[in-house]
């Protein structure tokens, strides 16, 4: 199964919401817009075998420059221990954080074969750019969005103009003390 799990605002932002810098491209300067709302439901939590984890090059990059060096976060050491694949044309081996393996070639190809034989579940985190090619290609099994009380006005969105029209079913939600709303949903298949 392939989760995609996002923070997302109500106007469907969902770049860059743990740090002013995390991205900036396009003259984004609200990064950093999901951490007033953090509540413990938010975090790690305890449910089963450890899925392994997809990224994108930037979003690895990223992580990798900022996660390995937080060891007073639980999260840090679930990051570092998980399985990481990461889709790319331009990183070469041997890759810089443990447990990480490239996966060369068109991501959507290499993406479906993996999905295809992983015995795990595969979940990506942030990778805009790689969430929009997997959706295209109807890779995706489910979303688990963390829907923030707030709108941006600007940034690079979930689902962007011109996407195919795509109907889902709500699995679960849950809501924090801090107003955010974890959901659940996945993709109908027609």
């Amino acid at each position: 199964m392939l989760l995609v799990n996002l923070s997302v605002t109500l106007d469907g932002v969902i770049q860059a919401p743990g740090r002013p810098d995390e991205d900036t491209h396009g003259g984004f300067r609200h990064g950093g817009w999901a951490l007033p709302y953090f509540d413990p439901l938010m975090g790690p939590q305890e449910s089963g075998p450890a899925p392994a984890l997809l990224f994108g090059r930037r979003t690895y990059q990223d992580f990798h420059s900022v996660w390995p060096k937080r060891k007073d976060n639980p999260f840090s050491a679930i990051l570092d221990n998980a399985q990481k694949y990461i889709a790319s044309r331009t990183l070469v081996e041997p890759l810089p954080w443990q447990n990480s393996t490239l996966l060369r070639g068109d991501a959507a190809t290499t993406v479906a074969q993996l999905k295809s034989d992983s015995a795990k579940d595969l979940v990506v985190l942030g990778s805009v750019d790689l969430v929009q090619t997997l959706m295209r290609a109807n890779l995706v099994d489910e979303y688990v969005l963390s829907i923030h009380p707030l709108v941006l006005g600007t940034g690079a969105r979930l689902f962007r103009d011109g996407g195919p029209y795509v109907t889902f079913e709500l699995i679960d939600t849950k809501s924090t003390k801090t107003g955010v709303v974890i959901t659940r949903y996945k993709p109908r298949r027609s």
